[in-house]
């Protein structure tokens, strides 16, 4: 299915289908389309709303993990999206939705992270986005997976785009050095929401050992992995991946509901 973007004031995002709510936050090099197979698999039954978080042109000031937190808590204000809802994350995203959930424990049912930072995570390979370097950022970005099919001209071209310009660049540099800053593993331990994490097996960015490590320090947490599957599961393994989140909203339900 085509997603079709709403705006509202500076806002950007879709918002897809009736119900209990389902938030979905993409990461660093994300965009809305990374969740295209979850929106068409899940709107018939939730309501699906993704915001475009403003990477690559909110304030420097404010790029960092904690901006990029109250920007979910301002546009959820905006869009009058007042209810508890279960939070997906992936990459930054994950991250994102880990500070959300600990700062606004009263309006998360529940969390569902895949290749999430917020403890290690080696991001572009171990060095920063080069201004103008097309095959580095090709390389770059079929790292991302485990299968650089998957990597396309047109993702690939999304990418550079962004990457080609002075201002963005600085913006991404200063969101990751956020996320490395922003360590959580003193905090884990207050999410208390049943928790799914979704790990590609193959994933080079946060390797299956940080999965491990994000089990370990949620006590509500259940981890599952993918095989033939990098950094972004609902990409490159979607079916599997609605699979797995579809059975844990329906068993999480009643406890959700108490």
């Amino acid at each position: 299915m085509e997603l079709q973007i709403k705006e509202k004031n500076e806002y950007q995002y879709v918002d897809e289908g009736r119900g209990e709510v389902l938030l979905l936050l993409h990461g660093l090099f994300g965009a809305l389309s990374n969740w295209q197979e979850v929106v068409a698999h899940f709107s018939p039954s939730y309501r699906v709303v993704i915001p475009l978080l403003p990477i690559y042109d909110m304030p420097l000031l404010k790029a960092g993990v904690p901006g990029l937190v109250s920007f979910v808590e301002d546009f959820l204000s905006e869009i009058g999206l007042t209810q508890p809802c279960t939070v997906l994350g992936n990459s930054l995203g994950g991250h994102i939705a880990l500070v959300y959930a600990l700062q606004n424990p009263a309006r998360v049912t529940r969390l569902v992270l895949t290749g999430s930072s917020g403890l290690f995570e080696d991001g572009m390979g171990g060095s920063f986005p080069k201004r103008g370097n097309y095959g580095f950022v090709q390389e770059r970005v079929a790292y991302t997976f485990y299968d650089p099919a998957v990597a396309t001209k047109e993702l690939v071209d999304e990418v550079f785009n962004v990457t080609n310009s002075n201002a963005r660049c600085l913006r991404i540099i200063s969101i990751a050095r956020s996320a490395q800053r922003h360590n959580l593993a003193k905090d884990l331990h207050r999410v208390l929401v049943p928790t799914l994490l979704v790990w590609g097996l193959n994933d080079t960015i946060t390797p299956p050992v940080v999965a491990h490590e994000f089990n370990r320090l949620m006590p509500a947490s259940e981890l599952r992995f993918l095989d033939h599957c990098g950094h972004a599961p609902m990409m490159e393994r979607p079916q599997p991946f609605n699979q797995l989140l579809d059975d844990f909203l329906v068993r999480t339900t009643a406890a959700v509901r108490a």
